[in-house]
């Protein structure tokens, strides 16, 4: 399992828009193969920033599977001009301990 995470800085005044466009994008990468589950947290310190976890099943099931498929657009559409400035996305994977 692949986490990604990205840190998304909302333009001030732009929260409840954002979590409304939120919502319907939900859709969009809840059916995309591969995909696992996702959360999105709002910072109590920062309250135009929040925080997006999603599980993928593999990278490429994001990278390539989610970014190259065509719903990616209409995610893009909802989402992307809400940000300022653009997410930095990583992914990580669990340490065994």
């Amino acid at each position: 399992m692949i986490l990604e995470v990205a840190v998304l800085r909302v333009i001030p005044g732009q929260a409840i828009a954002f979590e409304g466009a939120f919502r319907k994008a939900s859709a969009i990468i809840s059916s995309m193969p591969g995909y696992m589950g996702h959360e999105l947290q709002k910072c109590i310190e920062e309250p135009n920033q929040y925080l997006l976890l999603v599980n993928w099943e593999t990278l490429e099931d994001h990278t390539l599977g989610f970014r190259g498929s065509a719903q990616y657009g209409r995610w893009k559409e909802l989402l992307h001009h809400f940000y300022d400035p653009f997410p930095t996305v990583e992914h990580y994977e669990k340490v065994e301990l």
